[in-house]
């Protein structure tokens, strides 16, 4: 009798989640990008006890067209490559399609999505990769995507998270460096019901900054900008005030 066998559809899910969801900060990063792939302009993000029992990422980006709302659940569904040329032009932050797959297959996950184009949005929800709910429901513009019970279905996987203190420092770091890198988009990050910082989007990184690490830091930074040939860098240095002994808030992004 072989010994290969084909696994339940079900079963090859949660497996691939592990791949993309390996813990609460995961689900932020990845849902954080798809807003600012959306184009939004304002994205604030939610969570409770380090993200195990509740996270909410709202946007006011695009949204998604109704008829695509269900599809986007799908595995390798996306809307950044068509095709194989495409790969060599990648422009946006997520292009594989998997991100909302592996998260509703490990959580219980709720989409509220709207587009200009449309005077009513879809509210859709999947639960451990089962639709639960699929129907039309008034919303502003964009997106807002929340996570309730992350690995409620995979036990063994909620043994490996740390205590919630630690998640939720896990996605603060994700969030500082999301709003560094984007100052033109205006961050909020909410932990436990506290604003933790929200930055005012008007592509200035000083005051974005100031907003996630305060106004001390802010003012002690030196302005950095060079250009040379096709390489240019620009930002901010610390003083010999801030120095540190290690290599903590040192932020680089590269394009």
């Amino acid at each position: 009798m072989g010994k290969i066998n084909v696994l339940d559809k079900a079963v090859a899910e949660k497996i691939a989640a592990g791949e993309v969801v390996e813990r609460p900060s995961s689900v932020v990063k990845e849902l954080v990008e798809n807003s600012f792939d959306a184009q939004a302009t304002s994205v604030t993000v939610e969570i409770e006890h380090g993200g195990t029992s509740y996270i909410r990422v709202t946007d006011n980006g695009v949204g998604i067209m109704p008829e695509d709302v269900s599809v986007a659940f799908l595995r390798h569904a996306t809307s950044k490559i068509k095709d194989e040329g495409d790969l060599e032009g990648i422009s946006t932050l997520g292009f594989r399609g998997e991100a909302l797959c592996s998260v509703s297959a490990v959580s219980r996950t709720e989409m509220l999505t709207r587009t200009a184009n449309n005077d009513m949005g879809v509210y859709m929800v999947v639960e451990g990769g089962e639709t639960k709910e699929n129907r039309t429901a008034g919303c502003p513009l964009g997106t807002t995507v929340t996570v309730r019970n992350l690995f409620f279905n995979t036990p063994a996987r909620m043994k490996f998270l740390k205590k919630d203190a630690t998640e939720a420092a896990y996605i603060t770091d994700i969030c500082q460096r999301a709003a560094l890198s984007h100052p033109e988009i205006s961050f909020r990050y909410i932990r436990d019901g506290r604003d933790i910082f929200f930055t005012p989007g008007d592509n200035q990184l000083r005051n974005t900054v100031r907003a996630v690490f305060g106004k001390d830091i802010s003012q002690a930074m030196l302005d950095v900008e060079e250009k040379t040939g096709i390489y240019s860098i620009k930002g901010l240095t610390g003083s010999n005030k801030l120095s540190r002994p290690n290599r903590n808030m040192q932020y680089f992004f590269v394009n």
